[in-house]
């Protein structure tokens, strides 16, 4: 149990310390990899919703036994954006280190299949 509740943990803060400065970054990030994002709200709703997802896996890790069948959907989130970023790399639409963030979400997510089968159900 406690490699869940730490996986959960570590990709919880992770997620936090990855997204949150991005509300901030907008105008950069269209200088830095343009064009300019046309449909911030399509940006800032991602970032949102991704968001939420980490505090779903802080909530996990406060006990993965109570809250193990939120792991499936997180499982869920960490391939969606793992398996586009491995076939846009493979056809060269995205940098090495957006698949490398997208690389690190499929660890994560393997790590998140490990615990479904580390944690026992509830009774």
């Amino acid at each position: 149990m406690k490699f869940a509740k730490y996986t959960f943990l570590v990709a919880g803060i992770y997620g936090l310390l990855a997204l949150l400065p991005q509300y901030f970054l907008e105008n950069k990030i269209g200088i830095d990899t343009p064009p300019a994002i046309t449909h911030p709200e399509f940006f800032y709703g991602f970032i949102g919703v991704a968001v939420a997802f980490q505090l779903v896996f802080l909530v996990i890790s406060r006990d993965p036994k109570k809250y193990r069948l939120l792991i499936l959907p997180s499982i869920v989130e960490k391939f969606s954006f793992a398996i586009p970023a491995a076939i846009l790399f493979a056809s060269g639409r995205i940098d090495t280190e957006m698949f490398a963030a997208g690389m690190l979400d499929a660890v994560l997510g393997l790590f998140f299949i490990a615990c479904w089968f580390k944690v026992p159900a509830s009774d």
